[in-house]
């Protein structure tokens, strides 16, 4: 089977790499194609510096992913905290899955608790139909079928909770997944401690702070694995399902097209 294209649509830089790091990661060791978006700049992700030089200083931090994880990076230049989903956007939106031809396209859910995570779940749902219609942004070639699309795991409960259709094992690349969040020190190691309230406990060190990393990576994998032990079992076996450690999870959207159960393996790496 030639190698199918993935597409990751998230609203700012790491977005993508917190959700589907492990499914990039193991679908690249597979030869597939993977590329990941952010719709915004990500200029307001921080506490010290924002503007020009933290979205360019972010927008670095994607390249290195991109080199660590052998992947395709965009960074559209919507500022941060300002994605509307309007027409001009949409068009945009519409013209990049065009350009990508995506097998299957990743996005948040537009239920969330970022208003840019809801306005990108929203602008793919909206461009899910148009992407075949030959008059909509008619220089841009049109599909001919919308691919599979799946929403990013979260943890809202209203009005609907993430309800997974996949579950997938990604142990073996957690390492690989740390040294892309690791890439993005303005976040992992600034911003997002800052904010969280624990900014005391980052070590000083590139090494100490990987180790760190990883460790908390792990812990946010494994809670996704326990939230979803029983798809583990259903899809790997019962010894296999209960010793996966970190997972990540997927939703299908009725935006996209069908994905049968029985060609889960075919696209998504056990």
């Amino acid at each position: 089977m030639k190698p199918l294209r993935f597409l990751v649509i998230g609203a700012h830089p790491d977005d993508c790499e917190f959700k589907a790091g492990g499914l990039a990661a193991k679908c690249r060791a597979r030869g597939d194609v993977v590329k990941f978006v952010s719709a915004t700049n990500g200029e307001a992700g921080h506490h010290k510096i924002g503007g020009g030089p933290l979205a360019q200083r972010r927008y670095r931090e994607t390249r290195q992913v991109a080199a660590v994880a052998d992947i395709e990076y965009d960074v559209l230049e919507i500022p941060d905290g300002r994605l509307e989903a309007d027409l001009a956007t949409r068009d945009r939106f519409i013209r990049l899955i065009r350009e990508f031809q995506p097998d299957l396209l990743f996005t948040h859910r537009p239920n969330d608790y970022h208003p840019d995570h809801r306005r990108t779940g929203i602008l793919v749902q909206d461009a899910s139909y148009l992407i075949r219609v030959p008059n909509i942004c008619p220089l841009t070639p049109h599909l001919t079928r919308t691919p599979i699309i799946l929403y990013l795991q979260d943890g809202f409960q209203k009005p609907v909770p993430f309800q997974p259709d996949i579950v997938m094992a990604i142990d073996d690349v957690i390492p690989t997944k740390a040294r892309m969040l690791h890439c993005h020190e303005s976040q992992i190691y600034e911003w997002l401690p800052y904010d969280g309230g624990y900014a005391d406990e980052i070590p000083e060190g590139d090494v100490a702070r990987l180790a760190w990393l990883q460790a908390r990576t792990e812990q946010r994998d494994r809670a996704v694995a326990g939230r979803f032990r029983d798809q583990l079992v259903q899809r790997y076996g019962e010894a296999d399902g209960n010793a996966v450690g970190c997972a990540e999870a997927f939703e299908v959207s009725e935006y996209g097209r069908d994905l049968p159960v029985g060609d889960i393996d075919l696209y998504f790496p056990r």
